[in-house]
């Protein structure tokens, strides 16, 4: 693989090579502010204080069900400079295999094919986490709050039970933790 797209340098992709992110199952998702700096708020007594950006970074989190299909909320926190929260992604309810009311479905293109695989998938965590970062950074400029996200997010596959419960645990916790934290920026 080139270093170079168009004479700049390539960041190489943090996901898991071959995993469709789109796939049914439960993703810890971690996603920071712009050189982690503490726009969403501060840690007193072990809880989390939200500034007006972490109140939208809350209420946004929860209407990620509202706008993608499929989806369940574990879990979550707004963190001075990173948000933690699981994602569950059950695919079992899409009908993905539907029929016009007024013509014949045709076959897919060799153009769509192509563009399909190269395109990011609807209801697939990058583009939930790219809704959600957009929205939050929509409606806090919207009441001019300057805040920028980190450009990219990182994400653990969930694959048992024990491993499940045990992010869920750290989110809870995470507050209480957060001099502990790897993300930790002495405010």
């Amino acid at each position: 693989m080139d270093d170079k797209f168009r004479n700049k340098y390539r960041i190489s992709s943090a996901r898991l090579q071959n995993w469709d992110y789109a796939s049914e199952g439960a993703y810890f998702i971690t996603i920071c502010t712009k050189d982690r700096l503490p726009f969403f708020g501060k840690i007193e007594n072990g809880k989390m204080i939200l500034s007006n950006i972490g109140v939208i970074a809350d209420l946004m989190w929860y209407e990620i069900k509202n706008h993608s299909k499929n989806i369940e909320l574990g879990e979550f926190v707004v963190m001075p400079n990173h948000v933690h929260g699981v994602l569950i992604l059950n695919v079992n309810g899409l009908n993905t295999n539907v029929e016009t009311l007024h013509a014949t479905s045709l076959p897919p293109t060799e153009k769509n094919k192509f563009m399909s695989e190269i395109s990011p998938k609807s209801n697939s965590i990058s583009t939930i986490i790219r809704s959600y970062k957009s929205a939050v950074t929509k409606h806090g400029h919207r009441l001019g709050f300057k805040f920028e996200w980190q450009s990219r997010f990182y994400d653990h596959i969930i694959r048992d039970a024990k491993s499940f419960e045990n992010i869920q645990n750290y989110i809870v916790d995470n507050p209480l933790n957060w001099g502990k934290d790897k993300f930790y920026a002495n405010e």
